[in-house]
């Protein structure tokens, strides 16, 4: 399926869109590839040019580690699917828990496109909510978990998830550039 297709059918119809991921055969490296690697850069890029017209200031190293993050968090969030599969009644395949948290992911990457508008942050940031959701519905259909335990094992994927990412975030903050926040001189009052 082509790129376009399957973004605008995992957030428009993701119910029926995980029924036709199911049936889908893939690897990692494809499913990096052609989709992971591709999305995961949509919110660094248009954070940097957002920042940068916007005079906000914004490090091409933070916008490199936040793309690294991006893809190194989503392999997490499908191991930590994978390793709870049998607590949900789920069959474990790495593979298809590797599908769930890229496509999972896809409303909050596309939400990056917002970033070109640093205000308009908050629209990201109700797609990353949306996808939740998204999550909800597929890890049911891909992990073969039964319908009634989907809530619960949605609800402890992101207690996982959450955990790892204060882990990696308590890591990584050191190695984050500040960003700079441009300067604006204010003419000063006599004798101020």
């Amino acid at each position: 399926m082509k790129l376009v297709d399957r973004v605008k059918n995992i957030i428009l119809n993701p119910r029926s869109e995980w029924q036709v991921i199911d049936g889908e055969t893939t690897d990692t490296a494809t499913l990096y590839k052609e989709y992971i690697v591709i999305l995961a850069a949509i919110g660094p890029v248009c954070g940097l040019i957002g920042m940068t017209l916007f005079g906000l200031g914004f490090h091409l190293g933070f916008a490199v580690v936040s793309y690294v993050l991006a893809l190194v968090g989503v392999f997490i969030v499908s191991l930590i699917v994978n390793a709870l599969a049998p607590t949900f009644s789920g069959q474990k395949d790495g593979v298809q828990a590797l599908k769930v948290a890229a496509y999972a992911s896809t409303p909050a990457w596309v939400g990056g496109v917002f970033s070109l508008i640093p205000f308009l942050g908050i629209l990201g940031l109700l797609l990353a909510l949306y996808g939740l959701y998204v999550l909800y519905l597929g890890l049911p259909t891909l992990m073969k978990a039964p319908q009634d335990k989907a809530l619960g094992y949605t609800v402890v994927v992101i207690i996982a998830v959450i955990v790892v990412w204060i882990v990696i975030g308590m890591i990584a903050a050191p190695l984050l550039p500040t960003p700079e926040v441009a300067q604006i001189n204010v003419p000063q009052m006599p004798g101020q």
